[in-house]
This record gives structure tokens, sequence and C-alpha cells, in this order.
């Protein structure tokens, strides 16, 4: 490892105050701060004022900055600044790519550090009053890609593994919510299971439509990006345990 670090760090799911104190520190003491589109941009306000931002947001289907370059980006930071942040929304790795950026700076001999953030796969559900377990209802939940990369021949999601009653999370996966609910329907699970989806979550922005597997894509059409889904029975007690709304 290098003498450099690059932080890898979580900015959390929108809410700035949920945001871990780590995480705040670094950005803090930041020469650099690459971040992404989903991570709070008021957060940037508490850089020092010499601090540089190098912006290499993704938006829905646009990569206006590939990740090849956003690796390369990292590591040509490495070597001018001392204290680097990759800002992240999120974990960066849940579905954040830090994987990728922490494999990459490895083998060029650069050292980093990963800075676990709130992820919205938990955050998001209960900000909309949604437990992602319940005892007496469901003692298990997973977390899915919504958006498998484009040209894939083979999908790694196993559809017909969802055919019991552990809470599904999707992220990412508002524009391919029809076919996740045929796919659902498909492997096992009732028309009419219970699924929410959660536009903006954790912000003052946040919108929640509940609805069915059969009937969820019609009342979303045109709902706001970024977005999750959930499926499962825990999506019921949202009526009674909504508190953000």
């Amino acid at each position: 490892m290098g003498k450099k670090i690059v932080h890898l760090v979580g900015a959390g799911p929108g809410d700035i105050e949920l945001m871990t104190l780590k995480a705040l520190r670094v950005v803090k003491e930041a020469d650099v701060i690459i971040y992404d589109r989903l991570a709070n941009p008021k957060i940037l306000d508490e850089a020092k004022k010499s601090c540089e931002f190098i912006d290499v947001g993704k938006t829905d289907g646009k990569h206006p900055v590939p990740q090849d370059e956003i690796n390369e980006i990292l590591y040509q930071a490495s070597q001018k600044y001392d204290n680097i942040v990759r800002l992240k929304g999120g974990d960066p790795f849940v579905f954040g790519r830090g994987g990728e950026e922490a494999l990459y700076l490895n083998e060029r001999d650069v050292g980093f550090s990963i800075i676990p953030g709130v992820t919205s796969a938990i955050s998001v559900p209960a900000y909309a009053g949604i437990p992602v377990t319940q005892r007496g209802v469901v003692s298990s939940f997973r977390v899915i890609t919504g958006h498998e990369a484009k040209g894939k021949e083979v999908s790694f999601i196993d559809w017909n593994s969802f055919n019991t009653d552990e809470t599904l999370v999707f992220l990412m996966g508002l524009h391919n919510i029809g076919k996740i609910a045929r796919n659902l329907i498909k492997a096992g699970k009732s028309k009419e299971y219970p699924v929410a989806v959660i536009s903006q979550g954790t912000t003052i922005n946040q919108k929640v439509v509940v609805g069915t597997l059969e009937d969820i894509q019609a009342k979303v059409k045109d709902f706001p990006t970024p977005a999750l889904i959930v499926v499962g029975k825990v999506v019921e007690l949202r009526e009674t345990l909504r508190w953000f709304d």
C-alpha cells in the first residue's frame, strides 16, 4: 500500500443528518472530493474553502464519466492530493461500485479506506414506515439490484428463489419495475402481493406509492428517481407506522 489514502465514503441515503461522524470528519479534511449525484450536495458545504470538487455523477441511463475513467480520476487524485474523498450515495459496497474502485487503487499501490454509509436499503423503507423485518411477519430480507448491466445475456438474479415471504428490496429498479413484478409473479407470488415504491427517500421530497405486483407499474408511471422498491407483507405495516410523511 502507498502512503496516500483514498477514502471511499458512504454519504447515506439523502438526509444529511444520517451521515456518519467519520464520514463528516474526512469530508472536512479533504483536499479533493470526487462525488456522485446521489450524495446530498449540502455535504459539500462542509468541506474547507480550498477543497476541489470533481463531479462524476450518473443520471438515469447516462454516464458522462464512465466507471473506468472514474477509477483513473481517483488514481490521479492520489498522486496530486494528500486527502482524497470519493463520496458516494448510500454505502460504497452496496451496489456502489466501491469494490471496483478499491481494487483499481490496490493494483496501483494506492491505499484506501472504506467508510460505510447508512444504506438506502433499510433507511428509506424505515422513513416510509416499512420495517424490512418484523417479528411474526418476516424474519429476513434481501437486497437486489433492479438494474443489471445492459447487454448481459445471463442474469445473476435467481428469480425462482424469491418464492418465500422474505422482504425483497430492489435498488435502482424503477425503470424495470414491470419486469420485476412479472418475474416475481412467474416465480409464484400472488398478483395481489404488496409492493411499495419510495422516491427520494429520507428527503423532504419523499414520495411513497403502495400497490400490488399487478398494478404497481401503472401507479408509478412518471415517478421521480431515485426510487426504491419494497416487496413483502411488511408493506402493509406502513399504514400504521408511517411517521415521516
